[in-house]
């Protein structure tokens, strides 16, 4: 097997915005260092060094490959949650996924809030008999926990190769991160980009789609061919802002990536179906007599007074379809109803099995129907020419 220098695996890695060096390789994080020193959150922080969407790719003859990593997860002592995994792709097609072994794991116990670290060894996603002959092999990065790359090995050469696709950059919630999906190549925008033939930036960030100003820039500052960002859930089950701020933060949310972007295709998406914040704001909570089963599960408030301006997801989709009214003025603005995608006739077939998230089946789902509705023919994305 042929080592890749660190540097070599480096040039590597797409989808991050940078990758920090440590002791053990390499990091992705999906957001820079300055927002990260800017907005020290600790959900934040860890959300984003999940690197969904993230990929190791490369041009080879290898029938055999080797990834290194150093996971690190967030579990509860109580409830048994899912590996991350790491997936082959080669030649756009999905081969194989490997759940990930051994890494850290921060383990909080539900019961007296503590938490303590449990350390481990590093994981190696093995992959062998792959196609013979020249090919682009992608090795999709877990979604849901950080990694460390430590080492690609392969029985050939690997170089980098060129990616003329159009890039996709997306903003949205956990749903958006992938909370619930099986897989890397199987959260909502990963399948969505595979059916449209993209570039996949992936900006979803699990309880952190707060319509932050860094976040904007992050994205104004990206190179982009395609536009999409997802707002309101994690507003209401923050319980975070009133309709007032809802509606001047989203302005100038989208205000700031005009800024870089002023003809680019960008597609405001409403929230999907969730029925326990439809009439009910937030702060959404950990539903306690599920985790006392070993369940995670989630409830939200019974009620509230919403004529103080607080948010559910109903007043979230009617207050985006005013900005995008009020901004009608620009052609390449184009407002995709999260109902859409997944609604409430939807939620019998496929339920959301923690109240929140859809499942890997439903991932699936959202993504096809994101797919023919945004890059299909007449969507906002179709000339891009990515189908």
């Amino acid at each position: 097997m042929i080592d890749v220098p660190t540097p070599d695996l480096a040039a590597l890695v797409r989808g991050p915005a940078e990758l920090e060096r440590t002791p053990r390789g390499l990091r992705p994080h999906r957001l820079p260092a300055w927002v990260r020193h800017q907005l020290p959150d600790g959900q934040l922080l860890a959300v984003e060094a999940q690197p969904s969407g993230v990929r190791v790719a490369f041009a080879t003859t290898a029938t055999a490959v080797d990834l290194v990593l150093h996971p690190t997860r967030l579990a509860y002592r109580q409830v048994d949650r899912p590996r991350g995994a790491v997936d082959l792709v080669v030649d756009g097609a999905v081969l194989a996924s490997g759940a990930l072994a051994g890494g850290d794991a921060y383990v909080t116990d539900l019961a007296t809030g503590a938490t303590a670290l449990e350390p481990g060894e590093p994981h190696t996603a093995t992959f062998a008999g792959l196609p013979a002959g020249e090919k682009v092999v992608e090795l999709w990065l877990p979604h849901q926990e950080s990694i460390e790359l430590v080492a690609l090995r392969a029985d050939a050469p690997v170089r980098p190769v060129a990616d003329d696709r159009p890039v996709w950059v997306h903003h949205g919630s956990s749903i958006s991160h992938g909370s619930n999906a099986a897989t890397p190549t199987g959260t909502w925008p990963a399948v969505a980009a595979r059916l449209g033939g993209v570039d996949l930036r992936n900006l979803g960030l699990g309880g952190s789609a707060l319509v932050d100003p860094a976040t904007a820039r992050v994205i104004r500052d990206a190179p982009a061919d395609l536009i999409s960002v997802k707002l309101g859930i994690n507003v209401v089950n923050l319980d975070g802002m009133r309709l007032r701020t809802f509606l001047a933060a989203v302005h100038g949310f989208l205000d700031t990536i005009r800024d870089g972007h002023p003809d680019t295709p960008l597609v405001l998406m409403t929230p999907i179906f969730c029925g326990i914040h439809e009439d009910a704001p937030g702060p959404g909570a950990f539903d306690p007599a599920a985790l006392a089963d070993g369940v995670v599960r989630f409830t939200a408030n019974a009620g509230g007074d919403l004529s103080t301006g607080r948010l559910t997801l109903r007043v979230v989709r009617d207050a985006l379809a005013t900005v995008a009214e009020r901004r009608a003025d620009d052609p390449h603005l184009h407002l995709l109803d999260g109902l859409s995608l997944y609604g409430p006739g939807d939620a019998d077939a496929h339920p959301l099995p923690d109240a929140l998230h859809p499942d890997a089946a439903t991932h699936r789902l959202i993504g096809e129907r994101f797919a023919a509705a945004a890059f299909g023919a007449g969507g906002a994305f179709a000339s891009a020419g990515a189908r």
